[in-house]
């Protein structure tokens, strides 16, 4: 045998022709442009003109080994196997430099601007100086929510297990939700962790409140619908992690591009891009996904290998391919496998492990049809159509036996892998994990030959779990696989290592993959300040984040793996046939033809021309023609109702008429598409969107936005919240309600869930039919009089698990900072200069407070409630607002929030109804049952009165005004955006403006008189006189004669 440092002198002669040389240019690697450099440089060269040459070079080197002595090639075996790795590494080295083969030493993935991003939060979170110190209270564990596709048996589902498990040991609190049922039920109830199936067949179905949940982790493409609902606000703020494993769609990508269906593929980004993260499990898939990248991708490698399970029906189909690759039991059976990357030089990687291989045939007898035979199988990526015609021309040319080698794309490999004997690793590519299809042959009890690869070496030990070679020696390899194998069958010493390979295997890359998420959930997550903070990643007990959690699985008897490439198929049918039906006409259906489309367009085009002629002239013919205008009157009440039906904003329903005659209406404020399906239907209630895009189609819902200008705004919405739509409904109430009493009810509430015990159940906080009914006739009796009805609690509250009381809840929502804000805000507002703490008492009586502005009053008290919250708002604001809107970040939070101020407003009303001397009653929402809570015969000397009667609040609110209305002071103030401007000087203002208006009018009209009578008439030139008719003339002369 020879070697290919023979052939490449006779090649490079025969191919370029050269020329004689002279001594200053006789060294081919030294000449500064060769014509081979030129040719491989400036040519394009087809893929199997290179399999072409190589054949012809290896067919040159067999010939020189035709005629070498039998002795001598045995006797200088070693210098042989050298020279092959010289020659090789020379010939590598000058395609490498003169370009024309990429052996992908560029391709590696980095996240580096995610990385940058999480050093950038936590530089700005350890440097913020806010005007006051933040505190965090651990009132609650942070929660997160897994989400699944299906609970079926699959490594994912093994992985998720095993990384909630070990969450749970340093104090996060998970609950999974799942689109299907399935066995793995059983196992996430085992370890603690509620389960919902959703059964939503689609995004619509889905109805969960995300914003009770510190983080939501969604697996697998097939929960594409749940991604798509936390497109929508309000959860579009819910950090999102999304783990893809699948490479189905990536194999569509380019499909989809080339058929021109621009819509499917705009539509996969938005919901790639809607991701926090989107986690990928090993570094190839990154580069699949490509053409979605946000700079949100990363990689957390790891996953259990399911060939480390092994049921009857793996066995039953390696058989079968035994058959259809025409491979029989005793036939031995190497497997080259290589990186899942693509790059052109992995053909010459192949060439290489296959010339190494050559002597193994040795141990194989090739005429005996009796004995075993040698056959080598390649895994990889078919990188242009024909591999597999290439692999068999560069095996005939190594003088193989024909179809003893063969080519498997790894997309196609289904169970391949499971019929080898030895398993080598031909790729000399630095990876940066651990290569997958190495930890699925360990598994398969494979032994296994891998390059001395840094991040190999990091998990197989030469001689214990596998066999390292140096990968600049080829030789090496050759000397390995011969050690491994004896008379046809694997040595003493492969079953060894293949044994505790397969042991190593079944938990390798789990601590990576483990601490890769606690790690990734940690960063992207940003906890209020009442969630305690999750202890350190190291304190997870090393025997669970060591360890997949194999055993749990143990008990469920069918633990058939479910192909799941099927499903993804099915998903991404249905989601084309959607665009397909929404889109017209399909691109393809486009006729190519740029003649054809022309036409078409001068057609549209006269047609266009033609219509705006007709229009013209059929208003041409209308000016002309005499039409009824009318009387002035009517053509001014036809004006006034024009301009009121412009103003009207929807038509009224059978809703609207039966809430005229209610005593009591409760509205609904929302902020986004996603709270549509938490909303009431029912004519008691009514929507108000605080975005106008977002409103609900075919409502009687209100327009926020157009009664309260300041909503356009997107921080001021963000930063009121549900107190933006009390400041909405109450300027100029009494065009849009009017009713006597007046309810809001907190979509969250609808959809809040209970827990007692460990044991999930839905509890919705909403009020139930019997609880409107007690309401209603609780209202009409007068029971309770002006009192201020709620049904959402404090001491139920999750974020108040021990119960705290009304000061100290408020702190813990607000990073300890809600009575420091409450103290300078009534100092703002009542004028108070001086050091002390001034904060309303709110007694510790054993009774509750109402939380999640879910409450029920008179319309009167209402907006009494409204005047003192529009100062305590602009004070508030006062404080924050230069810190808050020029950085992100406000003392009333840990991290950069656009709800600042929100937490405090929400309890505010108790601070007014308490001390303005009303009535609080608790109603339990699901059986209307009532409790007056702190009693009040027993407020006397408690409440601060003076300071809360609407006297004081009115005289206040009219000295604002005045302000606003005749000062108009040049500082940034919110209080005249929050609501109607109002005071006594303003009748006067209109008096004055209503006689300054009727004397210009009267002052036109006598202009307009004196115009007329100014004019210049033209003399009469002369007088007609009309004749009398002919029988006046008649009639005198008869009557004379008479």
């Amino acid at each position: 045998m020879g070697s290919l440092s023979s052939v490449l002198p006779i090649k490079r002669d025969s191919l370029l022709k050269n020329s004689p040389r002279t001594d200053k240019n006789n060294s081919y690697m030294q000449r500064p442009r060769s014509r081979f450099a030129r040719l491989i440089t400036f040519k394009k060269i087809d893929y199997l003109q290179w399999v072409s040459a190589l054949a012809v070079f290896i067919f040159f080197m067999l010939l020189v080994q035709m005629f070498l002595p039998l002795s001598m090639v045995d006797k200088a075996d070693g210098d042989f196997l050298q020279r092959v790795d010289d020659s090789a590494t020379d010939f590598i080295n000058l395609l490498k430099e003169n370009g024309g083969l990429d052996f992908g030493e560029d391709v590696k993935f980095m996240p580096t601007k995610l990385m940058m991003k999480f050093r950038k939060e936590e530089m700005n979170n350890e440097s913020f100086g806010g005007s006051r110190t933040v505190v965090r209270y651990a009132n609650r564990k942070p929660q997160l929510a897994f989400v699944f596709a299906d609970l079926l048996v699959d490594p994912h589902q093994i992985l998720m297990v095993t990384v909630a498990a070990a969450l749970r040991t340093i104090g996060y609190e998970i609950e999974v939700y799942s689109l299907e049922n399935g066995p793995v039920y059983s196992i996430w109830r085992t370890i603690g962790v509620p389960v919902n199936i959703l059964d939503a067949n689609n995004k619509t179905d889905i109805t969960v409140d995300w914003l009770n949940y510190d983080g939501v982790l969604v697996n697998s493409l097939a929960a594409k619908d749940v991604v798509s609902c936390l497109l929508q606000e309000p959860f579009k703020s819910v950090p999102l992690i999304w783990s893809v494993h699948e490479k189905t769609l990536a194999n569509r990508i380019s499909r989809y591009v080339s058929s021109g269906k621009v819509e499917v593929v705009d539509d996969w980004k938005l919901i790639f891009n809607r991701a926090s993260v989107v986690v990928f499990p090993n570094y190839a898939l990154p580069m699949f996904y490509a053409a979605f990248d946000n700079e949100n991708y990363f990689v957390i490698p790891g996953s259990p290998s399911k060939s480390c399970k092994i049921d009857k029906s793996t066995i039953l189909h390696e058989e079968n391919l035994r058959v259809n690759m025409d491979i029989r039991v005793d036939d031995f059976v190497v497997g080259i496998v290589g990186s899942e990357f693509l790059y052109k030089g992995i053909w010459m990687e192949h060439a290489l492990v296959l010339q190494a291989l050559f002597p193994l045939l040795k141990e194989f007898p090739i005429n005996d049809n009796f004995s075993p035979r040698l056959k080598i199988v390649i895994l990889s990526h078919d990188l242009a159509g024909n591999y597999t015609a290439a692999i068999e021309a560069i095996a005939l040319n190594l003088n193989y036996p024909k179809g003893s080698v063969s080519h498997v794309a790894i997309d196609e490999d289904e169970g391949v892998l499971g019929i080898t004997d030895l398993v080598i690793y031909g790729s000399f590519l630095e990876e940066q994990s651990f290569p997958d299809i190495l930890i699925r042959a360990m598994c398969l009890e494979k032994p296994i030959i891998a390059p001395d690869l840094p991040i190999i070496m990091k998990h197989v030990n030469h001689g214990v779990n596998g066999l390292l070679f140096p990968k600049e020696n080829i030789k090496a390899l050759t000397q390995i696989t011969l050690q491994l194998v004896s008379k046809g069958k694997l040595s003493s010493l492969a079953t060894n290592i293949a044994s505790t390979a397969k042991y190593n295997a079944k938990n390798m890359m789990a601590l990576d993959s483990i601490e890769g998420y606690a790690s990734l959930i940690e960063n992207i997550l940003h906890l209020p300040s009442e969630v305690s903070s999750p202890r350190a990643i190291s304190e997870i007990p090393s025997d669970i984040k060591t360890k997949w959690q194999w055993h749990l699985f143990e008990a469920i008897e069918d633990r058939k793996y479910v192909n799941r490439t099927l499903k993804i198929h099915h998903l991404l049918d249905k989601v084309e046939d959607q665009w397909s039906r929404t889109t017209p006409r399909a691109n393809s259906e486009i006729p190519t033809n740029d003649s054809f489309i022309y036409e078409l367009w001068e057609e549209e085009k006269r047609n266009q021309i033609m219509k705006a002629k007709r229009a013209r002239e059929e208003d041409e013919v209308r000016d002309r023609s005499e039409q009824s205008r009318g009387t002035w009157e009517e053509v001014y009440k036809n004006a006034k109702k024009a301009d009121r039906n412009k103003n009207d904003l929807h038509e009224r329903d059978d809703g609207e008429l039966e809430r005229t005659g209610q005593p009591l209406c409760i509205y609904e404020p929302y902020f986004g598409q996603g709270s549509w399906s938490f909303l009431h239907s029912n004519s008691l209630y009514r929507g108000i969107g605080l975005s106008t895009k977002s409103r609900r189609p075919n409502r009687d819902d209100i327009d926020a936005p157009s009664r309260l200008p300041l909503l356009n705004t997107p921080y001021y919405r963000e930063t009121l919240g549900d107190f933006g739509a009390f400041l909405a409904i109450s300027n100029r109430i009494d065009r849009i309600h009017k009713n006597a009493w007046i309810g809001f009810s907190s979509w969250r509430s609808t959809a809040r869930k209970a827990r007692e015990s460990g044991i999930l159940w839905y509890s919705s906080e909403s009020l139930s039919k019997d609880a409107e009914i007690a309401l209603l006739e609780d209202i009409e009796a007068q029971k309770h009089g002006d009192a201020v009805y709620f049904w959402v609690r404090m001491d139920k509250d999750p974020r108040n698990p021990t119960q705290q009381d009304f000061w100290s809840f408020c702190d813990a929502i607000n990073a300890g900072n809600c009575k420091f804000a409450y103290s300078e805000a009534f100092k703002r507002i009542y004028g108070i200069n001086n050091n002390l703490t001034i904060l309303p008492p709110m007694p510790v009586d054993g009774d509750t407070w109402s939380v999640m502005n879910s409450w029920a009053m008179p319309t009167k008290s209402f907006l009494e409630f409204v005047m003192f919250s529009r100062m305590f708002v602009d004070a508030i604001d006062a404080q924050v607002y230069d810190e808050h809107h020029g950085g992100g970040f406000c003392y009333l939070s840990l991290n950069k929030d656009k709800h600042c101020y929100t937490r405090v407003l929400e309890v505010l009303v108790n601070i007014w109804a308490y001390h303005s001397a009303r009535r609080m009653v608790y109603m339990d929402p699901n059986t209307g049952s009532m409790q007056e809570q702190h009693d009040f015969n027993k407020r006397a000397g408690k409440m601060w009165i003076k300071w809360f009667d609407y006297n004081t609040l009115k005289s206040m609110d009219e000295d604002l005004a005045e302000e606003a209305d005749s000062d108009h002071p040049p500082r940034r103030w919110l209080w005249p955006f929050t609501g109607e401007v109002f005071w006594q000087g303003v009748y006067e203002k209109e008096r004055i403006q209503w006689r300054r208006e009727k004397e210009t009018k009267k002052l036109k009209t006598r202009a307009k008189i004196q115009r007329i009578k100014n004019r210049t008439h033209q003399k009469v030139i002369g007088k007609y006189v009309k004749p009398p008719p002919e029988n006046s003339t008649v009639a005198p002369v008869v009557k004379m004669f008479r």
